[in-house]
């Protein structure tokens, strides 16, 4: 405040009540965890839909014995030549061991053994059935 105000208050400065200021703040600490609750409980409803509509789109799959599979062409075994037209899926596959946590052992239909076992991830086969 400048000087002039100092020692000419003003009728809002003589009026004013510091009590009731200290109370209305006082009031409003208290309702600070009730608050704190209400958005905690809001952030949980909110994560609950998020998952609720991740797991609606999620479709995990499995497969069994003599069940048909494209592979995912990896990078490395892709052929430099064809650039970006590459082919993304190589096969079909015959699923002819389940060696567990998403993993098999693949054949080609002309009995050849493919290299090694193939992990699946969520978009890394196509299902087709005999």
């Amino acid at each position: 405040m400048i000087p002039v105000k100092i020692s000419q208050s003003s009728l809002r400065i003589e009026m004013d009540d510091h009590t009731t200021k200290d109370a209305a703040r006082q009031s409003e600490l208290d309702l600070l965890e009730e608050v704190r609750s209400s958005i905690a409980i809001k952030h949980l409803a909110m994560q609950q839909r998020i998952a609720r509509r991740y797991n609606q789109r999620h479709h995990p799959r499995s497969f069994q014995v003599k069940d048909l599979v494209l592979r995912r062409t990896e990078q490395a075994r892709k052929p430099s030549s064809h650039g970006k037209l590459a082919a993304n899926w190589e096969g079909p596959y015959r699923i002819i061991k389940v060696i567990g946590n998403g993993a098999y052992q693949l054949q080609t239909l002309d009995g050849y053994l493919a290299n090694n076992p193939t992990y699946k991830s969520k978009d890394a086969t196509q299902h087709f059935t005999i």
